[in-house]
């Protein structure tokens, strides 16, 4: 990257499926962006059951806009192939359902420039349109919900495992080869630690923070979470020392629970311990929202959304299948992973 006064060209590159009415607002956000360098924009459009290419074709950008097929479907081949198209020496990854604030680019290329990072990001800040998306938002925002992770509660500037989508050094990530096609999810992830694994720093610069919108529905969050769990447990087989306590604590649960179940169909009375216990937790975490969760109705459907993440993750650890690598999930995006 461009070590001199110059401002470094950036690529802004756009995984898009399924996401007709999204894709305008995040092109939107872009177009605002205050960056004073060169910036092009490249969307790559996987096949879609809504009019997702259309709309990507004939979008309104005010920066230079390119859009490729991704036939392959998946998130990481898709920026794979825009990333391949890019000419930037700076590579800001976005999705179509979050929002880059305005001044996004320019702080991260600063950043950038000031570390010497190979990959700055920020913090993802849940924002539900809808009722039942705005408790799962809430949800996400507890650390009890959407786990510990410092890309969603960081605070403190400095080196981390991983980040929300990034802004990356173009050269150095292509000396890492990008990211692993064979991974329908926990992408990011993986590739943050090849890139720490030779020695680069991926940085979490707090004050960009970007407004992600969560699933709307039950079924969609438990496949995301189950999909998250099987996939963390792939990433793991392949680079065991990038395994976490707390990556464990999903699938400690659900065992857990499981033998609790056994103990209840036995008749030992010890057995409703640990569902005894976790529900309570859940409670507690539920009611610690009551600023953004007011009422009691809400304040048990968190409750729920706790459930479906922390179960539907453990399960997809201990039991989800590897599904066929050329074939996406229903829906996908930068969600972020624990």
């Amino acid at each position: 990257m461009s070590s001199n006064g110059d401002l470094p060209s950036v690529s802004v590159v756009i995984p898009a499926r399924n996401c007709a009415a999204e894709l305008p607002g995040c092109l939107d956000a872009v177009s605002a962006q205050t960056y004073r360098g060169k910036l092009d924009v490249i969307v790559s459009v996987a096949p879609s059951a809504d009019d997702t290419s259309s709309v990507a074709a004939s979008a309104h950008c005010t920066r230079p806009l390119q859009v490729i097929q991704n036939p392959a479907g998946t998130t990481s081949s898709g920026l794979n192939l825009a990333i391949g198209a890019a000419a930037g020496e700076v590579i800001v990854r976005a999705d179509a359902q979050a929002r880059l604030p305005a001044d996004y680019v320019e702080r991260a290329v600063a950043t950038l420039r000031r570390t010497g990072a190979a990959n700055v990001g920020g913090v993802q800040r849940p924002v539900g349109q809808g009722d039942l998306s705005r408790v799962i938002a809430a949800a996400l925002s507890s650390p009890f919900g959407g786990g510990p992770a410092v890309f969603r509660h960081g605070s403190d500037e400095g080196p981390v495992d991983t980040v929300y989508l990034g802004v990356f050094d173009a050269a150095v990530l292509a000396s890492v080869g990008g990211f692993d096609e064979s991974l329908v999810r926990n992408q990011d992830y993986e590739l943050n630690w090849r890139l720490r694994e030779q020695g680069h720093m991926v940085w979490l610069d707090p004050s960009l923070v970007v407004e992600y919108q969560p699933r709307s529905t039950w079924a969609g969050l438990a496949r995301q979470y189950f999909e998250y769990g099987t996939w963390k447990r792939v990433v793991i087989n392949r680079h065991p020392r990038s395994m976490r306590l707390r990556q464990l604590a999903a699938p400690a649960l659900v065992v857990g629970l499981a033998v609790s179940a056994f103990e209840l169909a036995s008749g030992r009375p010890r057995g409703g311990i640990v569902p005894a216990t976790y529900l309570g937790a859940c409670a507690l975490a539920a009611a610690r929202l009551r600023q953004r969760l007011p009422s009691v109705g809400d304040h048990l459907r968190a409750a729920v959304a706790f459930t479906v993440m922390h179960l539907s993750w453990g399960t997809g650890f201990l039991i989800g299948r590897r599904r066929d690598e050329r074939m996406p999930p229903a829906d996908w995006a930068a969600d972020g992973e624990r």
